[in-house]
């Protein structure tokens, strides 16, 4: 029904002026297959930035068998997530901006396509791209030894030479290959996933060998054990905040589907597949490198550089970063260039807003969020504050009061119309979003009241679960009175 819909009204929303990447799918041109979704995320999975998460983990007191748990339940509920807020986008073909105006209003859609486009882009992009520059002063300094002495105590505003040597140069390349355009990001995709996993394989066997067996790192417990389950659910929380942002934007992948069933089957399968590899090389490069060299270890990258062939650290870092960069392209740079040229298609274009991002994300000083354990976790927090209400909204609006069908008429209408809300903003989700960000977000700072600190702590749960009950309950409440 609703995609003969589609058929049926296509040209009459092509006449209301949409630019074609914000047009529903049509049958012929939806081309992403089963094996698309399966392959979709297998790169990227290995990307520093998730390393380091897990390495905070056994830093906050988890043992192994704790720490694997953590990984794949954490790949369980983010894959779930992705099928249930992709499935919309798979069954009528809309790409995220405008699936976000059935539960946000035409007006109201561009506060969460903001949030998900620019906040979340900027802030991933700079600190993604900054842990993956101390990677290459790695590989620089086994090459050139007084490479980390460039400039001595010189700074701008805690990043040394070197490091900014190396950021510029990341930069670089990450915008140079946003740039290239979605056919040559596709073939990027396709020879690097394979390249990834080769050698994250081999650092994973390096890792177990010099630790002597996965016996010793099965058994290894940290120098100070946690058996919290609210610092067990925490670490979860943080690692599905990693990956909240595609949970929002699924639909920017899913209204490419041939068929629901390709993406439900293929975006859980290639994910769950890709985490117990990266789940296995995460418990084997930290638990490993701490028993053999009796130092815990918060980057990955150090764990590889107690490598003794250059060879490996080179190509392992290496390996590492096009997991990084595919990471920050498909699920940063691109959300970002997509919403904002749908938000603002005079000012921005997608590539012109991926490098707004690129720039604005390196001006926000990315490096002091990831300095520690507790800086990272605080931006887990602040992502999981933003993206938990709004996959919330997004899923109580679809399966509960639109009971799986959507009008495409009130999403597409002509310029100068609100469509089905007054004003075009939809007052429920403006106050649940305001809510649900501000209760779990709150807790950072006031550290005085034990409930608002523990929703903190598991701030992407809380977001989800307040902003899905609190619309539920006042659009049926909204829904009756009307009814009256």
């Amino acid at each position: 029904m609703g995609q003969a819909k589609i058929e049926h009204d296509y040209d009459k929303y092509q006449s209301y002026g949409y630019a074609e990447d914000l047009l529903p799918k049509k049958s012929n041109q939806r081309d992403w297959g089963m094996s698309n979704y399966v392959t979709l995320w297998m790169g990227a999975v290995h990307n520093i930035m998730s390393y380091m998460t897990v390495a905070g983990f056994f830093i906050l007191g988890l043992n192994t068998k704790q720490v694997l748990l953590a990984v794949m339940l954490s790949a369980i509920i983010v894959s779930t997530f992705y099928v249930l807020n992709g499935y919309s986008a798979s069954k009528y073909g809309l790409p995220f901006a405008m699936l976000l105006r059935d539960s946000f209003g035409v007006k109201g859609s561009i506060i969460p396509a903001l949030c998900r486009g620019l906040i979340a882009g900027i802030v991933f992009f700079g600190t993604t791209t900054v842990v993956g520059a101390e990677s290459l002063n790695v590989i620089f300094a086994r090459f050139f030894p007084n490479f980390m002495t460039l400039g001595g105590d010189f700074n701008i505003l805690g990043l040394t030479l070197p490091t900014m040597i190396s950021y510029v140069i990341l930069w670089t390349v990450t915008v140079l290959l946003f740039l290239g355009g979605m056919s040559f990001l596709g073939k990027f995709g396709n020879w690097s996933s394979p390249v990834v996993y080769v050698f994250i394989i081999g650092a994973a066997v390096w890792a177990i060998n010099i630790a002597g067996g996965f016996g010793p790192i099965m058994s290894y417990v940290p120098a100070n054990p946690n058996s919290s389950i609210f610092v067990f659910i925490a670490c979860v929380s943080a690692l599905v905040s990693n990956w909240a942002g595609p949970v929002v934007n699924m639909s920017d992948f899913t209204h490419h589907a041939k068929s629901p069933r390709d993406m439900i089957i293929g975006l859980p399968l290639g994910f769950i597949l890709s985490y117990v590899l990266f789940a296995i090389t995460c418990v084997a490069l930290i638990a490993g490198t701490e028993i053999t060299f009796g130092t815990p270890i918060f980057n990955i990258v150090h764990a590889l550089d107690k490598m003794e062939s250059t060879f490996a650290v080179v190509v392992l870092i290496l390996a590492l970063n096009v997991g990084a960069i595919s990471f920050v392209v498909y699920a940063n740079l691109l959300p970002s260039g997509l919403q904002m040229s749908a938000l603002f298609p005079k000012l921005f274009t997608v590539k012109t807003a991926g490098i707004l991002t690129a720039i604005v994300g390196t001006l926000i000083l990315p490096w002091k969020l990831v300095e520690s354990t507790n800086t990272l976790f605080f931006f887990y927090s602040f992502i999981g504050s933003i993206f938990g209400p709004i996959a919330g909204i997004m899923l109580s609006s679809f399966y509960i009061h639109r009971k799986r069908v959507l009008n495409l008429d009130n999403i597409y209408v002509p310029q100068g119309s609100n469509g089905e809300y007054k004003n075009g903003y939809n007052p429920v989700a403006m106050i649940v979003l305001a809510i649900s960000f501000i209760l779990p977000m709150s807790g950072a700072f006031l550290k005085s009241v034990p409930f608002l600190v523990k929703m903190n702590d598991f701030a992407f749960f809380s977001g989800l679960i307040v902003s899905f009950i609190l619309y539920t309950i006042l659009s049926n409440t909204l829904k009756q009175s009307k009814q009256l």
